[in-house]
């Protein structure tokens, strides 16, 4: 497949760092005329100004979010740019009235991406070509599981103690009653360094027991991929992406039932040797379903079906 000049937008720092692992070149769509404003520093990931966009040259454009493919393509691209292969990268599940939701891409011929299998489940996607390409990671060095200390660990953010009962807070606070758990504060940059596209796991982390995802969130929180990568056995609500990622007994334990939650912690709590075959099963589960071969293969596989390689970029 020859190198391809992708038109795209800043939405997800993390996801557009692992896209910069394909062999294209992508001109990030900005309403500053300098870089280095927090998009992944690399060769293949140049700054493009929105008011010069539409003098630009494309093989394809790549969508993040509703307001750039309903309002700002619109705005700054010609007819003829908006004529090219287009794709569409669904990073989150509906929200409100899940699966009964109409997806905001109404045309076939763009092509739509969800990022996991539940999220392309409920979403009425009407009737749009889909695909569905799983995120794409690489383990973070020095943060190898330990499991030493006989706790179970939450990773939050700074806002998380004041957060919905969505992210699990609710949840949490009934089970730290029962159970040990702590909650370690991380902040997520745009992005994580040249080699690791998604926030790192804290090193503190991987001494706690067990990793606790409680949140009620359809998409896979990439704090979970993270520790799953480092070895880290994941317990959490079977719920959205979740049921599907985590095998109970193999890589962690996942239920809707608290009381089986707290007693699957307490096991791991009581038998270390246990916990760390769950975590050796929790890796090979994150290298199968999130290593980036599988990753730039599915997207080169989606960028192939788009493009003519036949054709010619668009030039006025």
């Amino acid at each position: 497949m020859r190198p391809l000049r992708i038109l795209t937008w800043q939405a997800h720092g993390n996801y557009l760092h692992a896209l910069s692992q394909l062999p294209h070149q992508f001109y990030l769509m900005t309403d500053r005329d300098s870089p280095g404003h927090g998009w992944p520093s690399r060769s293949n990931i140049r700054p493009l100004p929105a008011s010069k966009a539409n003098a630009g040259q494309f093989d394809c454009i790549l969508f993040h979010r509703r307001e750039h493919y309903l309002d700002e393509q619109h705005r700054y691209l010609t007819e003829a740019q908006r004529r090219l292969p287009r794709i569409y990268v669904e990073h989150a599940a509906p929200g409100k009235h899940a699966g009964g939701r109409r997806h905001p891409v109404d045309d076939p011929d763009v092509l739509l991406v969800h990022v996991t299998a539940y999220n392309a489940l409920m979403w009425d996607n009407g009737q749009q070509t889909i695909r569905i390409i799983d995120q794409g990671v690489m383990p973070s060095p020095g943060s190898e599981y330990g499991g030493d200390r006989p706790c179970g660990v939450m990773l939050g953010n700074t806002l998380w103690s004041h957060s919905s009962r969505r992210s699990g807070n609710d949840i949490y606070r009934r089970l730290c009653q029962r159970i040990p758990l702590e909650v370690i504060p991380t902040r997520c940059r745009a992005f994580a360094g040249d080699d690791y596209p998604l926030c790192r796991l804290p090193a503190s982390a991987t001494r706690y027991r067990f990793l606790f995802h409680p949140g009620h969130d359809h998409t896979l929180d990439p704090g979970v991929i993270a520790g799953m990568m480092s070895g880290m056995p994941v317990i959490g609500l079977a719920t959205g992406a979740m049921a599907s990622v985590i095998q109970n007994g193999i890589s962690g334990y996942v239920d809707t039932d608290i009381d089986k939650l707290a007693a699957h912690m307490q096991e791991l709590l009581d038998n270390p040797p246990y916990a760390f075959a769950l975590g050796r099963g929790a890796q090979r589960r994150a290298r199968e379903c999130f290593g980036m071969p599988r990753f730039l293969a599915d997207w080169n596989a989606a960028l192939d079906s788009v493009t003519d390689l036949r054709a010619k970029p668009c030039t006025d």
